[in-house]
């Protein structure tokens, strides 16, 4: 996705589409995700790798509880990663992030990733120009692991616009249901907006080597939902899994 320019992409969906018939496409992608989950469950030759990474507000917690809520939570797990421990700052950046992959069968949601070591310590000068050109290429050599050891990693950024953010961290503050998500560092995070859009960018045209990035419209949620439950199911889809039938009497 070299040179993109998130400014030029659309956060909405087009006019066309139908809201409550992309709603009822999505309920039968979430229910195909249980069935497919289940078969790489069984079979156990694969596993999935699902990045979220997005703005603050982008809809990442609304996204697993919507499009995975079907999945049995014994071959589905979520993993958020947030602002590293002491002795997770003693050790390389991916050490925290290389545990958290999915074993064969398993499919691991990260609500943020391993990026945000190339975002929020680029943003506000915590590393150099030098270590991000570094880390990139860790990144990209870490997900080639992955993928030659049978993992999918499939990477969404949810791009939402800078006035649906604000309208969202406003409700934050006002619906007593959605205060306790409100953290007062989210709108200081957005004073930076540009430097944000500018490092997602640097991402996508330097770490896709191994696996793509797909920008997803995140100003409506069946929209954005839409999207990512239907490349799951295509990226399942393709294994051509079956089932593992009776083990031998003697195994």
């Amino acid at each position: 996705m070299a040179s993109i320019k998130l400014k030029t992409v659309d956060t909405r969906a087009p006019k066309k589409l139908n809201k409550e018939t992309i709603k009822k496409e999505t309920q039968k992608l979430k229910f195909k995700i249980e069935e497919l989950q289940n078969l790489l469950y069984a079979e156990g030759k694969h596993a999935m790798l699902v990045v979220l990474q997005g703005m603050d507000a982008s809809g990442k917690d609304g996204t697993i509880r919507n499009v995975f809520g079907a999945a049995n939570p014994m071959g589905c797990r979520v993993v958020a990663f947030k602002k590293p421990t002491e002795l997770e700052m003693k050790h390389d950046f991916l050490w925290r992030v290389h545990s958290q992959v999915p074993e064969k069968g398993m499919i691991h949601i990260f609500n943020r990733s391993h990026y945000e070591d190339v975002l929020i310590q680029r943003v506000h000068n915590w590393v150099d120009a030098k270590t991000i050109k570094q880390r990139f290429a860790h990144i990209n050599n870490f997900e080639k692991l992955l993928v030659e050891n049978n993992t999918v990693v499939i990477k969404f950024y949810l791009h939402i616009s800078k006035e649906e953010q604000l309208g969202r961290l406003q409700e934050r503050m006002s619906d007593p249901a959605k205060m306790w998500k409100y953290n007062e560092q989210d709108l200081q995070e957005r004073e930076e907006w540009d430097s944000y859009m500018k490092a997602y960018e640097d991402v996508f045209a330097n770490c896709e080597e191994a696996a793509k990035w797909q920008v997803i419209p995140a100003d409506q949620n069946w929209y954005k939902e839409y999207l990512i439950a239907q490349r799951v199911v295509e990226e399942l889809e393709a294994l051509k899994m079956k089932f593992p039938g009776l083990k031998p009497a003697n195994s």
